[in-house]
């Protein structure tokens, strides 16, 4: 049977992108989404909860987000989970780290927010063709 690895999240972006060059000279953009949701206790208290996602993108997409994501811009985010590992240098521990490697976007936010003259409604980000095959080799 066939597996499936897929996330979708809506959230604001919480710094601007940083776009870096890979070795081989293949753009990689990195940014965080805050997605948080509310509820009320049986008390009826209200309660929030913010989890953070931390999202590469990898070429054309890259350069797209690059150039029109902002910090505090609303997103649409699909793509799938991807969990790495290093030897901390100091420790010696095994640390991990779970990212987002997004193959589509969408800027849902309003045209004034984040400023610039793109991102208004149902614009979509073009599928970044063959995302990870650099990413395990990643100096960062």
């Amino acid at each position: 049977m066939a597996g499936l690895n897929k996330v979708m999240i809506i959230g604001n972006l919480g710094r601007d992108p940083e776009m870096r060059y890979t070795p081989s000279g293949s753009p990689v953009t990195n940014f965080s989404v805050a997605v948080s949701r509310r509820w009320s206790t049986p008390d009826g208290e209200s309660r929030e909860e913010t989890e953070w996602f931390d999202v590469n993108c990898w070429n054309k997409l890259a350069e797209v987000a690059n150039q029109y994501l902002t910090k505090g811009k609303q997103v649409y985010v699909e793509g799938r989970l991807h969990t790495r590992s290093w030897d901390d240098k100091t420790t010696g521990e095994k640390k991990y780290r779970t990212e987002v490697i997004a193959n589509s976007i969408e800027f849902i936010g309003q045209r004034s927010e984040g400023g610039g003259d793109f991102g208004g409604g149902n614009d979509r980000a073009p599928a970044a063709a063959d995302e990870s095959n650099e990413f395990d080799s990643m100096p960062f």
